[in-house]
C-alpha cells in the first residue's frame, strides 16, 4: 500500500529533525536518571547489609568476650548462655557481610542500557540523515 505525501520543505524538516532530536535527548536524559537511581538504590542495599553484619559482628565480639570472662571465672553453665548468643550473633553478622559483599560485588554503576539505547539511536540518525 503506497500513501501519497506532500513534499515537505527543508526547513519543515530541519525543524522536525530538531525537535524530534530534542525529545530524544530527553527521553535519554530520564532513562539515564532512572538507571542511575537503580544503580544507588542497589549500592544502599548492599551498603546496609554490610554496615549491619559489621555492627553484628561487634556485639557479637563483646558478647563472646564477656561469655569467655565469665565462663573461666565461675567455670559454669551461666557463661555459657552468653557464649551460645555470641555465637548466633556471629553467624547472623557473617551471612549479612557475606550477602553485602557478593550484593555489592555484582552491582556495575553503568547505566548499560542507556548507553545502549543511545548506540542505537546513534545509528538510528545516522541512516536518517543519509
Amino acid at each position: 500500500m503506497s500513501v501519497d505525501r506532500e513534499p515537505r520543505s527543508v526547513p519543515d524538516l530541519l525543524s522536525d529533525l530538531l525537535r524530534e532530536t530534542t525529545e530524544l535527548f530527553r527521553t535519554e536524559g530520564r532513562l539515564i536518571r532512572a538507571e542511575i537511581s537503580d544503580k544507588v538504590s542497589q549500592l544502599q542495599v548492599g551498603g546496609g547489609s554490610l554496615a549491619a553484619g559489621g555492627i553484628c559482628l561487634l556485639v557479637a565480639l563483646i558478647v563472646l568476650s564477656q561469655a569467655l570472662v565469665i565462663a573461666l571465672a565461675h567455670v559454669v553453665g551461666a557463661g555459657w548462655s552468653a557464649l551460645i548468643v555470641g555465637i548466633v550473633l556471629a553467624v547472623i553478622g557473617a551471612m549479612l557481610l557475606a550477602k553485602g559483599k557478593k550484593d555489592l560485588e555484582t552491582l556495575s554503576i553503568t547505566p548499560d542500557r542507556t548507553l545502549d539505547q543511545l548506540g542505537k539511536d546513534g545509528r538510528l540518525v545516522k541512516e536518517k540523515t543519509l
